[in-house]
């Protein structure tokens, strides 16, 4: 795969100290973002066209992201609405408060982005692996966190696979198309009707 590379080192030298711009980073990220959500998804993305889009020089991004691959990572976790942080007072209760997290509305546009990059993934091997490193995984790792808490205190039975019951859950959660909604109450009723069989309590 060619990975767009940014300019000389003496360049990068010349331009260290200078204030970042908020308003540049966010037209970056803005237009980064519109022409990953087009039809041509990840091939449409490139330093020159976020450029022009932005309407910023092609310096102004490589002095922010190295490569096109780097930029398209961080504008999709930008907009990544963060987990809640376990409480750690039950398995159930953190969950619940994540699972409704990951099944609230969603922007279309943010989905059709992440869609084509997944879409894209045996084409643009090196981007999608960096694009589950710095962005899904941080966030699995939340998931995993409660499972292991629930497991050490007896919420859940000591006997599972942590990765079989977080894929169980977010494949009942994320597996949706970019414009699909999810109905009132859906979120609770996938964890408990998952609890039902990886908990202790009655099922």
């Amino acid at each position: 795969m060619s990975t767009e590379t940014g300019p000389s080192a003496e360049t990068e030298r010349r331009q260290a100290g200078r204030p970042r711009s908020e308003r540049a980073d966010k037209a970056i990220v803005e237009a980064t973002l519109d022409l990953l959500a087009e039809e041509s998804g990840v091939a449409g993305v490139s330093i020159e066209a976020v450029a022009a889009r932005a309407g910023v020089g092609k310096t102004t991004i490589y002095r922010r992201w190295p490569s096109k691959e780097a930029l398209i990572v961080h504008a999709l976790g930008a907009v990544k609405e963060p987990l809640p942080e376990p409480s750690g007072r039950s398995a159930r209760e953190d969950l619940t408060a994540i699972a409704r997290r990951l099944a609230g509305r969603r922007h279309s546009r943010y989905s059709r982005c992440f869609w084509n990059v997944t879409g894209s993934a045996e084409k643009y091997p090196d981007l999608y692996a960096r694009y589950q490193q710095d962005v899904i995984e941080p966030r699995r790792e939340i998931i995993r966190r409660v499972i292991r808490h629930g497991i050490e205190t007896g919420e859940l039975r000591a006997d599972l696979d942590v990765e079989v019951v977080l894929s169980l859950l977010l494949g009942s959660l994320t597996a949706r198309r970019p414009k699909e909604t999810v109905p009132a109450g859906y979120a609770e009723a996938a964890v408990d009707t998952l609890l039902r069989g990886i908990g202790t309590g009655p099922r």
